[in-house]
Parts: C-alpha cells; structure tokens; sequence
C-alpha cells in the first residue's frame, strides 16, 4: 500500500516533536531583535509560544517596550484573528494548550510588516512544516508582510519538506 502525503508528513511531525522534547533547552529568541526586518517593522505579528516551542515569550515583551505593535493571533474554527496584545499576561486567555489575546480583531493586517511564523521544520527553499492545524497556511496569503519562520538551527533541514499547492515559503529563518 502506497504512502500518502498526509501520512508522511504526519511521520515526520511525531519525529521532529520527539526531537524536541529530546533537545529542549530554555532559552529565548532575543537575538531576532537585530534583525533588519525587525528594526524597520512598526506593526508585528508574533505568537505566544507553548510547551517546547522556540519561546517567543521574551521577544514579545520586548517588541511591546520598544513601542512597536505586537499583534497575535486568535483560533477560530479554523481561522486566525489577529489581536493587538499589550504584552500583559491578565490579557490572554487559554484556548487549549494556546494562550490567546483578549480584545477587538485587529483588521488592517495591510499594516502589519512582519510575521514570526511557527514551525517545526523550514526546508532551504523556505517552505515550512507547522503543527498540522493549517491555521497558517489559510492566514499567511491575507499577508503583505515580511515571513520570518521560527524553529531551532537543527529544524533548518538540508532536504525538501512535502509540499501541498497552497504551501507558502517564508522569506527568513
């Protein structure tokens, strides 16, 4: 019997997650500060990272000091929302194992520069494997902004990832 994409995607997920738990270290993604796009950016979308994600955590509190907008997002169905956070915890609300902004959606996504985009493997052309939810692969074409994916240097893969026809490739990582 043939393997399906689905399956071998669905294959590598549980490996790269077993990888994770294995090689997890705590630590914070302060350094994506001096990046360009990050320093040029007046409106951010980022995520509040869980369990053994890269921790966004730090960086988000640190973009809100520095006067720029920090948007993250909001599951709904099968849709995200974006919602200004002022980087206060009272502000979130959980949604599962996601920590959520409370809040209107913010709705001029036009004005959003930069989009730290979750993954748990970006390939050399840029194309990413997220956690399954296609949450991202339905947002991201809605988006102008500079795509920067966030995974471990040993995430960095030196082989193509699978690809479907509405995969976007980020343009960092």
């Amino acid at each position: 019997m043939a393997t399906s994409r689905a399956d071998i995607k669905a294959d590598i997920r549980r490996r790269l997650r077993a990888q994770r738990e294995e090689r997890y270290v705590e630590h914070n993604l302060l350094h994506l500060l001096d990046l360009p796009e990050i320093s040029r950016a007046h409106v951010i979308a980022s995520y509040y990272s869980f369990g053994t994600e890269p921790s966004t955590i730090a960086l988000n509190r640190a973009i809100v000091a520095s006067g720029k907008t920090l948007i993250l997002p909001r599951i709904i169905g099968d849709e995200i929302e974006w919602v200004e956070w002022n980087g206060t915890p009272e502000t979130l609300s959980e949604n599962g194992k996601f920590h959520e902004p409370t809040g209107p959606i913010f709705t001029q996504l036009d004005a959003i520069d930069l989009v730290l985009v979750p993954a748990l493997a970006i390939d050399p052309d840029g194309y990413r494997l997220g956690q399954g939810g296609g949450f991202y692969d339905r947002a991201l074409p809605l988006l102008r902004a500079w795509k920067h994916g966030v995974v471990y240097p040993y995430e960095r893969m030196e082989h193509d990832l699978p690809r479907e026809k509405w995969d976007i490739a980020v343009d960092s990582w």
